[in-house]
């Protein structure tokens, strides 16, 4: 599997067959690594909640390329009035698609979606599970420590996405407790530095990360695992 990090909580992952984004915030994102017209081939759009830096370009990128968004059910709803192909599911739900399997965990946050008619309900945030080729990646989405990431330990995650930044979701102190509870193989700290409130150190994090494997991604940079 090959994994790309475009900024902020956005990540591209490829497999054979299948080449989707985690919350595309890619314009109006300065330090985001490509702009949505360079994205080609997408199969698939994971919306972990509605807040603009997350759902993003999720719309455009859906039209451009017939990618299938999955989501939770109040999004899905959302998306699908524009014309989108949608997959609504809700915190605990798994399912077996083409490429792979895919659990919706709990996420402590908001999910507002914002509108030229003011805010919508966005139903309740959330992480992914997602396996494909035998390999389990987990994107936190935005979330503050819960006990609930304990439960994930059975998963065998072999790839941990977990913000750092404070402020809105959890800081290093917490999120190297939610690496003690999950127990990944390897894990990737995100949704830090993209604003002066959610600034930290991921050098902090690996060095205080005993628990797993550290790999601080730079914007834009690829990995395989």
């Amino acid at each position: 599997m090959k994994l790309q990090y475009l900024g902020h909580s956005s990540f591209m992952l490829e497999g054979s067959g299948f080449k989707a984004v985690f919350d595309p915030f890619l314009s109006g994102n300065p330090s985001a690594a490509i702009k949505p017209n360079q994205i080609k081939d997408l199969t698939h759009i994971f919306v972990t909640h509605g807040h603009g830096d997350h759902i993003g370009d999720t719309i455009d990128l859906a039209r451009e390329n017939k990618a299938l968004v999955i989501s939770n059910a109040e999004i899905s709803s959302y998306l699908s009035e524009h014309g989108l192909r949608t997959h609504g599911m809700h915190i605990g739900g798994r399912y077996t698609f083409d490429f792979g399997k895919v659990k919706m965990t709990p996420a402590l946050h908001g999910s507002s979606i914002p509108t030229s008619k003011g805010p919508r309900d966005g139903g309740n945030p959330c992480g992914f599970v997602v396996e494909v080729e035998g390999k389990k990646l987990y994107h936190a989405g935005d979330t503050g420590l819960t006990m609930d990431m304990k439960l994930l330990e059975i998963e065998n995650i072999d790839v941990a996405l977990l913000p750092i930044g404070g402020n809105y979701t959890m800081d290093i102190q917490d999120a190297l407790r939610a690496v003690e509870f999950i127990k990944p193989r390897l894990t990737v700290p995100m949704h830090y530095n993209t604003f002066p409130l959610i600034k930290a150190d991921p050098e902090e994090f690996k060095a205080k990360n005993k628990w797993s494997e550290t790999r601080i991604l730079k914007i834009g940079e690829t990995m395989e695992y």
